[in-house]
């Protein structure tokens, strides 16, 4: 049986398998909410939590 490696979301904050997102600076980003990054307009609610959660990428754990 093969063990899938489970990452947490930057964005959503839920677990998902590793093959089912992107990595972005060490930090893992869902297809779900990649897609709907992608499909958000600047003008939308959620625009500006979506860069909120992205600011997460220039951050260093342990720094």
């Amino acid at each position: 049986m093969d063990a899938t490696h489970q990452v947490s979301c930057i964005v959503c904050g839920q677990e998902k398998p590793a093959e089912e997102g992107l990595f972005i600076v060490s930090q893992f980003v869902c297809l779900s909410c990649e897609a709907e990054m992608v499909e958000t307009d600047v003008k939308d609610v959620k625009y500006p939590f979506f860069i909120h959660q992205l600011r997460k990428l220039w951050y260093r754990r342990n720094a």
